[in-house]
């Protein structure tokens, strides 16, 4: 047992969501993964960004547009930290990871990328970080290279070796799996990257809420992630890149707050990040956004990732004891996500059934369908946990899915 986890689960009260109940049942919620509750101080947060500084940014010399130009910016900085990012100019606030990753496809990829050359993936992708490289491939006659895993579950980091060559342009890899928890090393996979001259995209969206990350340290180019996984709020994700790379690459949206010069013969363009950040961004929530991270830091990120780690180590053995239930988890690093299947019974009838119970989980194929394929299940339950989730929530799971699933089968 971790050191302070009576103190790291006590942070439950700060969590007003958690107080509810589902169907006359008080609240089990094991769906971090989809979305993670928002503590208190994100919501008043929020709310004061529309109450007191209810102004659009970078727009007005009047106090509020100020106030909230600042507050905005200074959202810039707390994220450069959290990323351990050389500058602030090169964050990035997009709506989520899904953005994050579009915007790198259409202004990097529309770029550099051509006829004869190469992106790889891997199975473990979310398909935010696969269908918009497999649509950029089509469109630019380029081809789409899926890298494999180990039977281990882990990716095959000398299959992906072999599969780079001198076209290969750019390699996206998650950082951690969303459906079996598996943390990549990324920093071997930038390295095997850099070796053929190729770039690398992190979509860090299971990681950021539970490991401490350092781009600078990964040796990555583009790294994104979204708010609303990371005790925040919806609609306002991050994406860094390298300044150099960012310098270099043209708008994917334009409209006001990216331009500095507009002319009926031509328009210049801010330099990033506001190049990229065309229009009102989600003001409130940026803000907000900052918020989560404050908390994070208060919590404090190592004594989660420990906490988090304890909870798995104890949740895994308990769900491998349930009859007919078998795990979906690989060797190695994990971040706490953890999927199954039950005999007899179908994914969505099993989450139904836990529902009922007051246990929210998901399942599905939680948009994952090529590592579903490489697994050859047609979907599964995943529960996903957070460092105030309780060993008694787990031991509830567990008794909950040996009940029903005697009813189902």
């Amino acid at each position: 047992m971790p050191q302070g986890q009576q103190r790291l689960q006590a942070r439950r009260a700060d969590f007003p969501a958690l107080r509810q109940t589902v169907h006359g049942r008080p609240l089990i919620y094991l769906d971090h993964a989809s979305t993670s509750q928002k503590p208190q101080v994100v919501l008043d947060r929020l709310l004061s960004a529309y109450v007191e500084r209810c102004g659009n940014v970078h727009r007005a010399v009047h106090w509020l547009s100020q106030a909230a130009t600042h507050d905005v910016e200074a959202v810039r900085d707390k994220v450069r930290g959290l990323l351990g990012a050389p500058s602030r100019d090169e964050v990035i606030f997009t709506r989520g990871t899904t953005e994050s990753v579009n915007l790198v496809a259409h202004s990097l990829g529309e770029q550099r990328i051509g006829p004869g050359d190469e992106v790889i993936v891997t199975t473990l992708e979310h398909h935010s970080n696969f269908v918009p490289w497999q649509v950029l491939c089509q469109t630019r006659g380029a081809r789409l290279i899926v890298a494999p895993l180990l039977p281990t579950g882990q990716l095959d980091l000398d299959a992906l070796g072999r599969l780079l060559s001198p076209r290969t342009k750019l390699v996206a890899c998650t950082h951690a799996s969303n459906v079996t928890g598996t943390v990549v090393d990324v920093r071997a996979v930038c390295r095997l990257a850099q070796q053929v001259g190729a770039l690398t995209l992190i979509d860090g969206a299971q990681a950021v809420p539970h490991l401490p990350v350092d781009v600078q340290a990964l040796g990555c180019d583009f790294y994104c992630f979204s708010g609303h996984k990371l005790l925040g709020p919806w609609g306002v994700g991050v994406l860094w890149g390298r300044s150099e790379l960012l310098a270099t690459m043209p708008p994917c949206q334009t409209g006001g707050g990216m331009v500095s010069t507009v002319r009926a013969e031509m328009t210049e363009f801010q330099p990033p990040p506001q190049r990229f950040e065309a229009g009102t961004p989600a003001v409130a929530e940026i803000i907000a956004l900052g918020a989560a991270i404050d908390y994070l830091h208060e919590v404090g990120i190592e004594a989660i990732a420990q906490q988090e780690a304890w909870l798995l180590a104890e949740t895994l053995p308990r769900l491998r004891a349930v009859d007919g239930l078998r795990l979906l988890v690989a060797e190695g690093p994990q971040v706490p996500v953890i999927s199954f299947v039950m005999d007899g019974v179908h994914p969505h009838d099993l989450g139904t059934a836990l529902d009922l119970e007051g246990i929210a989980v998901r399942a599905g194929l939680h948009c994952a369908e090529p590592l579903f394929s490489a697994l050859g299940v047609h979907g599964s339950v995943r529960a996903s946990l957070s460092f105030y989730n309780t060993i008694e929530e787990v031991d509830a799971l567990c008794a909950a899915i040996r009940q029903v699933s005697k009813l189902l089968r």
